[in-house]
């Protein structure tokens, strides 16, 4: 679909006032080419756009808005307008909708909410923030165990309309406890007279409500199911978390870590329109922590001024010999956060990730020796490029057990291992590096500033 093009044509038939050809124009359309379009018109014209689609469209395209766009329509809509939208929405966009309105706002839609639906919305609202239960969805196929394979596929129809997916269908026991999930196909081809029960293993997987919402995204990952279900303490079956809301997690968690990876705090807007004041103080205060950390790069090369005047060749390798070792931590830091988010690596496997770490970088660091030995044998004769290759391995070493450090203290100090980032472990490596090269050539060299 061009979007310049369905651009131009949606507004032709606006500016016609041709409604019916609008509304048939519409129909095909996808929401995900509705919200590019969408984000073209003008207010007045987003507004006319939107009561042109059907009740099904206009859900979809106002759960995929930004936060902005969502007020700013519910603020033209009529009271009846408003109550189509969110009775079409499914349960966990209208409560992902609710967390990010303002306080008067939720309320507002709240009390639009037929009783049943009402109720439903609070009580996810009532789980913790970044919770599954504030991820789920209360609407799922069930059946009882007594059943017959017959009698639970007609209840698996009955209750089809309604279900977030019917992937899985879960047994239940009367007071709603989850015994089993099981998958639809097995039902779909075990004999009809057969017994629900004669299908069930007693193996599955389920999440409890008040876990975390990456644990619903790690899960998902090891299992390969496309929903889970959700039980409470007890084991009662509340609802369900499916891979779509899951990609919603995934997606938000890596753009998180991205942002802090580069010594940014999260942007949790559209770049493009996030204010400047926004962007600003997003990056100042780690940049400022950062110039302040730098300073003592600069007095470490104070301490050894005679030394730098004494063999001014020295200069030559010191940015690269400092960039090496940032890069290294960088490199390390990065494995490790990963692992971590992955639950690979635990706080307990310290002395087993460091031992692999120094291993690894005393051979990265050797290897990169060789190379730079042979550049300032070139370049300054003998005596340097033992001195730069020399500090070359230490640099790698040292730059490489900090990057791989850091994420493990930040984990003891309940911290977010991403906070771990580049720039800071590049900034600590570059002070080390500094002073471990300046510190070999002042020991190595002596006799040249004697001179």
């Amino acid at each position: 679909m061009d979007t310049e093009t369905e651009h131009d044509k949606i507004q032709q038939f606006i500016q016609e006032k041709k409604w019916a050809e609008l509304r048939s124009y519409l129909q095909p359309v996808a929401a995900e080419e509705l919200v590019r379009v969408f984000e073209q018109l003008s207010a007045g014209d987003r507004v006319l756009l939107f009561r042109c689609l059907t009740r099904e469209q206009s859900a979809d395209l106002f759960s995929m808005m930004d936060e902005e766009n969502q007020l700013a329509l519910l603020n033209q809509f009529s009271d009846q307008e408003t109550r189509d939208v969110l009775a079409e929405m499914s349960v966990d966009d209208r409560t992902f909708l609710f967390e990010e309105m303002p306080a008067p706002v939720t309320q507002k839609l709240l009390n639009l909410l037929p009783p049943e639906d009402r109720k439903e919305s609070l009580q996810l609202l009532g789980y913790p923030e970044g919770s599954v239960g504030r991820l789920m969805s209360p609407e799922f196929a069930e059946v009882q165990k007594n059943l017959s394979v017959a009698e639970a596929m007609q209840e698996i129809k009955r209750q089809a309309a309604e279900s977030e997916t019917l992937n899985m269908i879960y047994v239940v026991d009367d007071k709603g406890k989850l015994l089993d999930a099981i998958r639809l196909r097995r039902f779909i081809s075990a004999p009809d007279g057969a017994a629900v029960a004669s299908l069930m293993d007693g193996r599955f997987t389920a999440l409890k409500a008040f876990d975390p919402e990456e644990e619903a995204v790690k899960l998902m990952r090891v299992t390969g199911y496309f929903a889970l279900p959700v039980t409470d303490s007890e084991g009662v079956l509340l609802g369900v978390v499916t891979a779509d809301d899951v990609l919603d997690v995934a997606v938000e968690g890596a753009t998180e870590d991205i942002h802090k990876g580069g010594a940014i705090k999260p942007l949790d807007a559209n770049y493009l329109k996030a204010p400047l004041a926004m962007l600003y103080s997003r990056r100042i205060s780690w940049l400022i922590i950062l110039v302040f950390m730098n300073i003592f790069s600069g007095a470490g090369i104070a301490h050894f001024e005679s030394l730098i005047e004494s063999v001014v060749a020295l200069v030559f390798f010191l940015p690269l010999l400092i960039d090496s070792g940032g890069n290294a931590g960088s490199q390390a830091a990065t494995l490790v956060i990963r692992s971590m988010a992955l639950g690979e690596i635990r706080i307990a496997d310290y002395l087993r990730v460091a031992w692999r770490e120094v291993r690894v970088s005393l051979l990265l660091g050797l290897t990169m020796s060789l190379a730079v030995f042979f550049l300032g044998w070139w370049r300054s004769g003998l005596e340097i490029a033992v001195v730069v290759s020399l500090a070359m391995t230490c640099i790698v070493l040292l730059g490489s057990l900090v990057g791989m450090s850091l994420p493990f203290i930040l984990r003891i100090l309940k911290q977010d291992p991403a906070a771990a980032s580049a720039p800071l472990v590049t900034s600590i490596s570059d002070i080390l590096g500094v002073l471990i090269y300046l510190g070999i050539a002042s020991a190595m060299l002596s006799h040249l500033m004697e001179k």
